[in-house]
């Protein structure tokens, strides 16, 4: 379910460590660029199946747009779940740095470094839209964990194909252009579109997107005006994406990496 790490155009520049995170975005198995290996998308848990493994180990709660779930520096005592809508994860650093981590959608874990040692939040995360959200106490997914193992093998499953999918988005980022990747970044907001179907048409500025694929505004503008005369996208009151046009595209721009049997 992961998208995308950042690259700078120019081969001069060379991203900070942080920077090497600059964009994973958690996307279904349905949105990765074919002929690559996918793995499966988790299966849903609803509440009522967390209630039953985790009792007073757990908390469910909805969040208005743009508000913040945990901050970065916050205690890292929880993993989190989405049972709907959008959560975004981003980080800052110094020199005013900011970053987008990931955009992830319904079924996926996130926070879940706590499991693994990490005593403070690395990152902030924030809704994007309405979301509904269950709170899994850190004890209570270990003490889970250790006693139920169909639980712990899909978790296992999910975090290994989070693994999978950012290595291949890594190589997409060090191999591909970067009009292929601010396609790739279009075709997740109109897979957020649809899943959190908001009430208004999605509003994203160029410069957003030039954060996310890790280039400059002028390029996103070339390219998005190219985009625009392909019916790949339109403007209605805010940004309209052909996810099908896009998906085409993209079939048909293999990525640059060869295959060696």
């Amino acid at each position: 379910m992961q998208l995308c790490m950042s690259f700078i155009d120019q081969p001069n520049q060379f991203p900070e460590p942080y920077d090497l995170f600059f964009w994973r975005a958690v996307l279904p198995g349905e949105l990765i660029v074919p002929k690559r290996s996918m793995a499966k998308q988790t299966v849903g848990f609803s509440a009522t199946v967390f209630r039953k493994k985790f009792r007073d180990g757990m908390s469910v709660r909805n969040y208005r747009d743009n508000e913040i779930i945990f901050a970065q520096g916050d205690k890292a005592d929880a993993v989190f779940y989405i049972q709907s809508g959008t959560v975004k994860l981003t980080i800052a650093a110094t020199r005013r740095k900011k970053a987008i981590i990931a955009v992830l959608l319904r079924n996926s874990f996130f926070g879940e470094g706590c499991l693994g040692g990490q005593s403070l939040r690395m990152y902030t995360a924030r809704s994007i839209g309405p979301s509904n959200v269950t709170r899994l106490q850190k004890e209570s997914t270990l003490r889970t964990l250790k006693r139920d193992p169909s639980f712990a093998a899909l978790l296992n499953a999910y975090l290994l194909s989070r693994v999978i999918r950012v290595e291949e988005d890594l190589a997409d980022q060090f191999f591909n252009f970067s009009e292929k990747r601010l396609a790739r970044v279009l075709l997740l907001f109109g897979q957020i579109t649809k899943e959190s179907k908001p009430e208004s048409p999605l509003k994203v500025s160029q410069g957003t997107l030039a954060e996310m694929v890790g280039t400059t505004r002028a390029r996103v503008s070339k390219f998005m005006n190219a985009f625009k005369k392909k019916g790949f996208v339109y403007y209605n009151g805010g940004l309209q994406i052909n996810s099908a046009l896009i998906s085409a595209f993209l079939h048909n721009r293999p990525m640059s990496v060869a295959r060696r049997t």
